[in-house]
């Protein structure tokens, strides 16, 4: 019996690296959930920059108003 576990944990231990690689290895999930998800999180980023660029102008607007 104990032998029979041990050649199923050693499977399980073998098998489910290659799966993860070859699932990760996709290109359809590759350009579904990456690439998407990347490019959201990219353009979420441009526009928090470019507020905060337009925050900083008008920091600098504001203080050469009042020199």
């Amino acid at each position: 019996m104990g032998v029979k576990i041990e050649i199923f944990r050693m499977m399980l231990y073998l098998s489910f690296p290659v799966a993860m690689f070859w699932i990760s290895n996709q290109a359809e999930y590759f350009e579904e959930y990456i690439v998407k998800r990347k490019r959201k999180h990219l353009e979420d980023f441009k526009e928090r920059m470019r507020a905060r660029k337009e925050q900083q102008r008008l920091k600098e607007i504001s203080a050469e108003s009042e020199n």
